[in-house]
Parts: structure tokens; C-alpha cells; sequence
């Protein structure tokens, strides 16, 4: 990435960026064109230029402010098979035929694989949509380090136990990006995305310390939550924490919020994807049309949602996207496929290079607060640290926190915890969704509350 430092702020040109949209055309056309003349049977190319901002704020004075602009292209050629690609941040005439050679001439040396090669020319994207994806910023600076200072002081003046930040931050994004293949198909994407988070530190009167942070994220920043609130309800999160102690070790039902719950829906499609698939590497092989969670559970792709993060009406190849379940009243009914995935498993790709569209857990009718009334003893859980998840057993072990609940009623902040159960098991142990679905993100989901897992703390 290039950035550039700026003494003086800068407002960002969307403009700009739509100027050049003729530029990545002709840049990736002229890429496909050198690479049918050196002889690769099929070819894809996509020019990209993105173009933002992100400003920090700390204790009222402007941390740092960074601008950023990025352009460049990638080319995949292949030979019969063999495939080779490379990339250039340099979109002039020479540098793309460079960059074609480069590609060519690692094809050449690579052997052949008969599930390489572009998608199926029936799997192709054909018709575009409006996504209402496309909001450039419009804002001066200014009134951006207003807006960022002003989160960062409500979140101080919140409550006395508030004495540290790690700051409010604002960043912005706008892009253009131009996909084409030598099958004809050619298909342009623009978007935006804007988010305003803050980080605080509390502290008692006792020394103890907890951090935490509350952000926003939307494709128009008129849409984001008002400054104040973010800070606000970043200082509510963070003292609530103050006091935490461990558990015993027990059995108890665990309620993941919904960003937990965001967490959780990875390691499925972690799980459906086709890479773990047809490298046998998945707890989840063959288990197509197979229960896995209960019968209300249901799962599925919205990738033409207006507005939403997640939404894209072809994927990374050029494969059209569709609305489709993943699971279907709780069995698996769709996997998660690529092109080259898919060949391995002699199936269609799904339209998933790149990853899924607005995957949703379709929410059910509970509060967060009945919820937790149904729960009656358990661990609210709203942070894990680690990686400790096998997908080949589907064995999960995470570091956590959160807060202890009895009767249906918070009791007290928990830390220093493990939780340890089984994917599996843990799908199947769904007793209930809520209905505060998070859409801040490409995955869209509500809490989740399930059976009883091993809670790991003292003894």
C-alpha cells in the first residue's frame, strides 16, 4: 500500500475515482489481449483503485491522519492446465505486458492441473444489479475530527471510572474494481465503507483495569450511529468489566452475542468450505442434506441486499451469486465453492471465490434480555482470544470472557476462562436465537444460546 502522512488534511475526490474507471478497463482488456497473443488458452484479469482516509483522536487532539490511494492488477493465465499469475501497482501499457510475461512464463513451469482454468461459461455473471453499494464520503475534514473528537468525549465524560483512551478512530474506503476474462465476461464493482469506533480504559478504585470499544460500520457514513452513542455505549462496555473474576470450572449453557455469534457462523463456513472439503481436512465431509443443527435453524446467502456490506451480484471469478440456503431447518444444504473447488468435488461452484454474501442466522422472536431469563444460569460470553479450533474433529477451545447470569440476571463479569466443547455438538445444542440481529459486517446474525459447554477456570 502507498500511503502518504498529511501535515495539512485533505478531503478525499470520489470523483477522481470514477474518472478512472475507463482506465481499468482498458487495463485489463489490454491484459487479456497480451495474454491470448503469448498463448494461454484462457485468461482473467482485474484492475482495481482505492482511494480513503483513517484519522485517530486521542485525549481531544488529533493522533494521526493517514490518506491512502491504491491501484493495480493482477493476471491469471492458463496453459492447458498450468497456471501462472502475477501483479502490478503500475498500470501503464509496459508494465501490464511485463506483468503478462511474468505470468506466462511461471505457467510455463508449473504443471497441470486438469480442475484449473476459468468458471464454466454458463456459471457467468450476466446481469448486473444496483446494489446501492456506492457512497463516497462527504464530509470535510473538519467536521470529521469534529465527529471524532466528540465520540471520544462522550466516552470520557460517560462515567468517573473512565480514565483512559486509546482513542476514536474514523476511517473511510472507496473503491472500483473491474473484473474481465477471455469467456467475454465483464463486470464492474464499486463500494464504500465508513466505520467510527472508540476505545476506552477504566478503572476502580482497587487498580483494576478493563478496556473495551464500541464501533459502527455502514456503506453510507450518514447512516452511522450518532458519535456521541458510540462513545457512550463504548464507556458502558467498559466498566461493566471492571470487577471480573473467574469461575470455577462447570458445565453450563453459554449466550453468544451476536458478534460472538459472527465468530461461531466462520468456523461453519470454515467447516462447508470446499478447500477443507476435498482436502478431507472438514468434521463436515459428506454431510450434504445431513441434520446439523435443529429444525428452526436456518442459514442462507443474500448477496442483493441494498446497502448491505456483504452484497455483490458476481463473485471473484465472475460466477453469478444467488440466494441460497446453507442450512435448511437445520440440515446442511449447500456448501461453499469456488471454481477450482468445485471441479475437485465434481460440483457447480456456488459462487463463493472470494467468500459468502451477506450469510444470515435468520433471527427468531427472543430479546436479548428473555434470552438470558431462558438461559436462567449460565455464561454470557461477549470475547474469545485464540485459535483453538480444529475443523478436521471440529473440537473448539477458546479463551474468554464475559459475565456470569443467575436467575436470568447478570451477576458479575467473568475473565481468565476457557470454553471447550465440540462444533458439532455445539450446532446441535442450539436451544434458542435471538432477535437482535448485528448487520455490521458481511455476516449478519443475532445471539445464539446454546446447551450446556465445559466452562474452564479454577480447580
Amino acid at each position: 500500500m502507498n500511503s502518504i502522512q498529511h501535515t495539512q488534511p485533505q478531503a478525499l475526490d470520489a470523483t477522481q475515482i470514477l474518472q478512472r474507471e475507463a482506465d481499468l478497463h482498458e487495463a485489463v482488456a489490454l491484459a487479456l489481449e497480451s495474454a491470448r497473443k503469448q498463448g494461454a488458452d484462457q485468461v482473467e484479469a482485474a484492475a482495481s483503485l482505492d482511494a480513503g482516509l483513517s484519522l485517530t483522536c486521542r485525549l481531544g487532539e488529533v493522533e494521526s491522519l493517514e490518506h491512502h490511494r491504491d491501484m493495480g492488477l493482477g493476471i491469471t493465465v492458463y496453459f492447458q492446465g498450468r497456471k501462472g499469475n502475477a501483479s502490478t501497482a503500475d498500470l501503464s501499457a509496459r508494465a501490464i505486458r511485463e506483468c503478462v510475461q511474468k505470468a506466462c512464463d511461471i505457467a510455463r513451469l508449473t504443471e497441470a492441473d486438469p480442475c484449473n482454468g476459468l468458471p464454466e461459461a454458463e456459471w457467468l455473471a450476466d446481469t448486473p444489479r444496483e446494489l446501492d453499494s456506492w457512497h463516497p464520503l462527504n464530509a470535510s475534514m473538519e467536521q470529521l475530527i469534529e465527529r471524532t473528537l466528540a465520540c471520544e468525549q462522550a466516552g470520557l465524560a460517560a462515567d468517573p471510572a473512565i480514565r483512559n483512551s486509546e482513542g476514536a478512530s474514523f476511517s473511510s474506503h472507496q473503491g472500483i474494481s473491474v473484473l474481465g476474462n477471455s469467456l467475454g465476461f465483464t463486470g464492474t464493482s464499486r463500494g464504500s465503507r465508513h466505520s467510527l469506533s472508540c476505545v476506552l480504559i477504566a478503572e476502580d478504585d482497587h487498580g483494576g483495569m478493563q478496556r473495551d470499544y464500541w464501533y459502527d460500520t455502514s456503506r453510507n457514513a450518514d447512516m452511522l450511529e450518532a458519535a456521541e452513542a458510540i462513545g457512550r455505549r463504548a464507556a458502558e462496555r467498559t466498566t461493566r468489566r471492571l470487577g471480573a473474576r473467574t469461575l470455577a470450572t462447570c458445565q453450563a449453557p453459554v449466550l453468544f452475542t451476536p458478534e460472538m455469534t459472527r465468530g461461531l457462523l466462520r468456523q461453519l463456513v470454515g467447516a462447508l468450505s470446499g478447500g477443507n472439503l476435498y482436502r478431507k481436512t472438514s468434521f463436515l465431509c459428506d454431510s450434504l442434506g445431513q441434520p446439523l443443527f435443529p429444525n428452526f435453524v436456518q442459514i442462507h446467502e443474500q448477496p442483493f441486499l441494498p446497502g448491505a456490506l456483504g452484497s455483490g451480484w458476481f463473485d471473484n471469478e465472475g460466477v453469478a451469486t444467488r440466494e441460497r440456503a446453507i442450512i435448511d431447518q437445520g440440515q446442511v444444504a449447500g456448501y461453499v465453492l469456488s471454481s477450482y473447488s468445485a471441479r475437485k468435488l465434481g460440483m457447480e461452484s456456488t459462487g463463493n471465490a472470494g467468500g459468502t454474501h451477506n450469510l444470515t442466522l435468520d433471527p427468531g422472536e427472543a430479546s436479548p434480555e428473555a434470552l438470558l431469563q431462558q438461559m436462567g444460569t449460565g455464561l454470557l460470553l461477549t470475547e474469545t482470544i485464540g485459535h483453538g479450533i480444529n475443523l478436521i474433529t471440529g473440537d473448539y477451545s477458546q479463551g474468554a470472557a464475559g459475565f456470569w447470569v443467575e436467575n436470568g440476571q447478570i451477576a458479575y463479569p467473568v475473565e481468565e476462562i476457557t470454553i471447550a466443547g465440540n462444533l458439532r455438538e455445539m450446532f446441535a445444542s442450539v436451544q434458542a436465537i435471538g432477535n437482535d440481529v448485528d448487520a455490521r459486517a458481511s455476516t449478519r446474525c443475532p445471539s445464539l444460546l446454546l446447551g450446556p459447554m465445559t466452562i474452564a477456570g479454577q480447580g
